[in-house]
């Protein structure tokens, strides 16, 4: 696999942005905006994780997370003050699976591609970590936080095209409450690509937020759609 050329990288970044706005339930085409705009800033997340031990490690052993790699029935019985039983819950409650990250296509450099990868696998860690629910609303707020974390275009775009089409009632709930609170926990959170999540399913939920800095979002209630 290699990365296309400048030109067909701008083609495919033009045609996938245009179909994720027209149809954000396009996941392909919002992963192909993602890899098309982001070498970027998948460079400078490289070389963060280069900085520190831990991220060096990841870089190294390159772990993956799906239903494979990780036993969900283990997560399943263990303490419910861990953070391995709260991600379990966050998939049951939540019907998410680990194994539908899409696969990198456009991206021609391993270790990005890697990182990349890495980062969509974390997503439901994060998830976990700031107690948000999967809504419309919800998930642009986490992209804002994302983008705050990564730097990754793809994410600001989904922030700043993502409220078009919200009702008015979501509107508000990511105005006032899920953007403020994106902007307070990226200030206080540590970089979290470089967490090695796996090795922390064992430890207390609320030990992993303070360790990481992690500010939960508030609580909203369920908004009809």
């Amino acid at each position: 696999m290699s990365t296309p050329s400048l030109p067909c990288r701008v083609a495919i970044s033009v045609k996938s942005a245009f179909t994720a706005l027209m149809d954000p339930t396009r996941g392909d085409m919002v992963a192909a905006l993602g890899e098309t705009t982001g070498l970027r800033a998948l460079n400078q997340l490289r070389n963060r994780l280069l900085l520190t031990k831990e991220g060096r490690q990841i870089l190294k052993e390159k772990p993956i997370i799906n239903s494979s790699t990780i036993d969900l029935n283990y997560l399943s019985q263990l303490p419910q003050d861990t953070f391995g039983f709260a991600y379990h819950n966050f998939l049951s409650t939540q019907d998410v699976s680990p194994d539908t990250r899409s696969e990198i296509k456009y991206i021609g450099d391993p270790q990005l591609a890697y990182v990349m990868t890495r980062y969509r696998q974390i997503h439901d860690f994060w998830h976990t970590l700031v107690d948000l629910p999967i809504t419309v609303e919800a998930e642009i707020g986490l992209k804002y936080f994302e983008y705050f974390q990564t730097g990754l275009p793809m994410n600001g775009l989904a922030a700043l095209f993502g409220p078009v089409g919200l009702q008015p009632e979501q509107r508000k709930v990511l105005m006032d409450v899920y953007i403020p609170w994106s902007i307070q926990c990226a200030s206080s959170s540590k970089f979290l690509m470089q967490v090695y999540y796996e090795k922390m399913f064992e430890s207390k939920l609320d030990n992993v937020i303070k360790e990481l800095g992690i500010v939960r979002a508030p609580k909203v209630e369920s908004i009809n759609e």
